[in-house]
């Protein structure tokens, strides 16, 4: 269990994470059969990495975008960096190191000739930096003489290590073949017939998944099988199943897995968990509460009009607004942006043009009275009227 678990955290391990890829490769042909036949990833496990390809994500799950290091995402020239990079260290040619000036100087040839400038500004530098950055901590680069900053910043020469063996096996299926980059996220045929391997897909790939999005043939597996599932998931992956009316959550009591901790720090995440908390008290759902998609669809939960989100996270900038800082909080439509994207990527809620739909599963998050410790007459007197029962 402890490997499968490390793959799933991390995909792609290589030599830096030594312990986990020894135990992947101590039992990689039970965790190749067991990957296949639970969820449908593959497997690929050499002397210096391991690859867990999971394949497209369902289409009803989270996006889960690049970040960088302040956990803003990736937006598409940096993208286009990442790419460049990768064709430039796959090269005829290209050794098992090289000079980080050598490096540059062949990504921004081969962005020419795609009609794409790179220029030598200090934005556009750090931009390049930021995607070497993402493949260092892939562990497909790695820094032996220098640093990526240090060109980055002053243009100090830096020798960088390329773990080629890992790098053909990024993309989750090889380019050959494609007509376009839509292929790379079709999803697999395989698995429309195979309702308790997709199910099982969809628990441990995304943080909630509501009864409404689920196939009819997955909600009967869900409701016949919630035992083996249950004991599936826990055995193989150390997750605990917890199915209520409105969906299923497989849950990491460690935290470990999870690529979005929540409730969490950071300014975004604590304005999420405190907008929950003021959308559900205004809005005041009871069991049975419905809302519109916008699509047809009626599903549970409770709508806050956007008059409503905007209001409440105004509210909470004014009270919490020194602790949060003013970054985000003199930007009220990035504020409210980046709290509705999280929401939306834990399955908490869903965006539409009346308002955000908020889930049943967000009253987890409401924060709950806690009862003043007794005194210690207090406690005397319940101890003596505890004895006095009969």
């Amino acid at each position: 269990m402890d490997a499968a678990r490390a793959l799933l955290a991390r995909p792609l391990l290589t030599a830096a994470y030594s312990e986990e890829l020894a135990l992947v490769r101590l039992h990689a042909p039970a965790l190749r059969n067991m990957f296949k036949t639970m969820l449908g990833y593959s497997l690929i496990v050499e002397s210096t990495f391991a690859r867990l390809i999971k394949g497209p994500v369902s289409p009803d799950g989270p996006s889960r975008p690049a970040r960088r290091p302040d956990n803003s995402t990736f937006i598409p020239a940096t993208y286009t960096h990442l790419a460049l990079l990768c064709a430039a260290l796959l090269a005829p040619g290209t050794g098992e190191q090289t000079l980080i000036s050598a490096l540059i100087d062949q990504v921004r040839s081969d962005a020419a000739t795609i009609g794409v400038q790179i220029g030598d500004t200090l934005p556009e530098r750090r931009a390049l930096v930021t995607a070497i950055g993402h493949l260092i901590g892939w562990g497909v680069l790695s820094e032996t003489d220098g640093t990526a900053t240090g060109w980055g910043e002053r243009h100090d020469e830096a020798l960088l290590t390329i773990h080629r063996a890992a790098l053909p096996h990024l993309l989750a299926r090889p380019l050959s073949g494609m007509s376009h980059p839509d292929d790379l996220l079709a999803s697999d045929p395989q698995l429309v017939d195979q309702p308790r391997r997709s199910l099982r897909r969809k628990l441990v790939e995304n943080p909630l998944v509501r009864r409404e999005d689920l196939t009819d043939a997955e909600r009967d597996v869900l409701s016949r099988e919630r035992s083996e599932l249950t004991r599936l998931l826990a055995e193989n992956f150390g997750l605990t199943v917890e199915v209520r009316a409105e969906g299923a959550l497989a849950y990491d009591d460690t935290g470990s897995l999870t690529d979005v901790s929540f409730p969490g720090s950071g300014t975004v995440k604590q304005a999420a968990l405190l907008l929950l908390a003021e959308l559900i008290d205004l809005r005041q759902p009871t069991a049975g509460t419905t809302a519109a998609l916008g699509d047809g669809r009626v599903v549970p939960g409770a709508t806050a009009t956007w008059d409503e989100v905007d209001g409440a996270l105004a509210r909470l900038s004014a009270q919490h607004g020194r602790a949060w800082g003013t970054t985000l909080v003199d930007q009220p439509d990035r504020l409210r942006e980046e709290v509705v994207m999280l929401l939306s990527d834990l399955g908490l809620a869903t965006v539409t043009a009346a308002g955000l739909v908020i889930h049943p599963a967000a009253a987890r998050y409401r924060a709950q009275p806690h009862a003043a410790p007794l005194t210690r007459a207090a406690r005397r007197l319940v101890d003596q009227l505890e004895l006095e029962m009969p």
